[in-house]
């Protein structure tokens, strides 16, 4: 795709994170997600609203984005079989008791299991690596699956995927770490703010049309459907703002935009939509209780387990490594730019005062000269009055 577009026009970003961490967090959000669909009395009914939903609406579903297409329906077939089974037993969710989340073979797959499925040998470990490279199973071209293929039969030539995704990495214009989350959120808004303040210009012509997609999108379900998908549609796909910027705030906007209110504004976003996912991964992890994936649940996974996904995600281990070098240098460079920004603000300030204080002087200094002159010619015209 990358080779299609306009290599000087094109700017390349991208955010890592740590391989083990990356595996829990696609495990968890997989299960999540899929977990939504247990509303429906059986597979059939959650497939099939799930069709009429991307059919009907406008919106981005999570069904749409690579891995989760692939992921969550894996996923949703998975806990509506482990459903029906303890159904086929009469037992209930409350009959399964577990210490561990990521164990609860009853309600959804172990996490051990999870791992070593074909699936997730195939999209899930050394993801990134695979992705940088342009070879996962969502790739345009299709000699990218022939060489991906090879390369999860013979794993040594994973050697030379890697060095190619490190040769990508170092012709990004930024390079992100999740796990540096704060830090690459500000070197994303000074790096990559000027071009993203650039693009207000496109955004305000494109206004009108997004704002009369919106008024089309509200009144595309027939009476009384809405509420019938209203679960799947708060909770899989990404709306559009209900609130659209006029051409005037756009403008106002544009203008007095810089990389620090770029930030101000993202961490107001970041802040309403972490409540709102919690709210959501409340609501469907209940489905699966006693499944509860949290940071304390992690720590009590096994070790043996955790050493499984750092071998499974080898040439992703090294890659976040080159990646965690790479983020050093962009964000060192990143302070002595702005440390010399300041730097240059002072002395202009300074030499600015500096400037001020002699005008000021000279002025004060011209000021008294004209008094002193002026009262020098009153005195001598006094004087010649009394000679006369």
């Amino acid at each position: 795709m990358m080779s299609k577009l306009p290599r000087e026009k094109t700017s390349v970003v991208t955010i890592l994170r740590n391989p083990v961490d990356r595996v829990f967090s696609t495990y968890e959000f997989s299960v999540e997600v899929a977990a939504r669909f247990l509303v429906h009395p059986n597979l059939t009914s959650a497939t099939r609203m799930a069709g009429r939903l991307r059919s009907k609406t406008k919106a981005v579903s999570t069904l749409d984005i690579w891995p989760w297409k692939y992921l969550v329906p894996w996923m949703r077939e998975d806990l509506f079989a482990r459903r029906d089974a303890r159904k086929r037993q009469g037992q209930g969710p409350t009959y399964i008791k577990s210490n561990d989340s990521y164990d609860v073979e009853g309600i959804v797959m172990p996490l051990h299991e999870y791992i070593n499925d074909p699936i997730a040998r195939d999209i899930i470990h050394n993801g990134a690596t695979f992705q940088v490279a342009g070879l996962t199973n969502n790739s345009c071209l299709a000699e990218s699956h022939e060489v991906r293929r090879c390369v999860l039969k013979h794993q040594i030539l994973g050697e030379y995927v890697l060095e190619v995704a490190k040769k990508r990495l170092d012709g990004m214009l930024y390079v992100g770490l999740t796990e540096n989350h704060r830090e690459s959120a500000t070197m994303f808004a000074n790096v990559v703010g000027a071009q993203v303040i650039s693009q207000f210009t496109a955004l305000g012509s494109s206004t009108k049309f997004v704002a009369d997609n919106n008024s089309e999108q509200h009144s595309s379900f027939p009476d009384g459907e809405e509420s019938e998908i209203s679960d799947h549609q708060n909770s899989s796909t990404y709306q559009q703002p209900r609130k659209i910027l006029s051409a005037e705030n756009v403008e106002a906007k544009k203008e007095n935009m810089t990389a620090g209110k770029l930030m101000e504004a993202y961490e107001t976003c970041i802040s309403s939509l972490r409540k709102t996912q919690a709210l959501r991964r409340t609501a469907s992890l209940k489905r699966i209780s006693p499944a509860n994936f949290t940071k304390e649940a992690r720590r009590q996974v096994p070790e043996r387990l955790l050493q499984e996904i750092t071998s499974l995600n080898s040439l992703d281990v090294e890659l976040y490594k080159y990646a965690q070098d790479i983020f050093a240098k962009q964000h060192r460079h990143m302070l002595q730019k702005l440390a010399g920004a300041v730097r240059q603000e002072n002395m202009f300030n300074n030499a600015y005062g500096a400037f001020s204080w002699e005008v000021l002087s000279f002025a004060i200094s011209i000021v008294f000269l004209l008094l002193f002159i002026f009262l020098f010619i009153n005195a001598r015209r006094r004087t010649s009055k009394l000679k006369i």
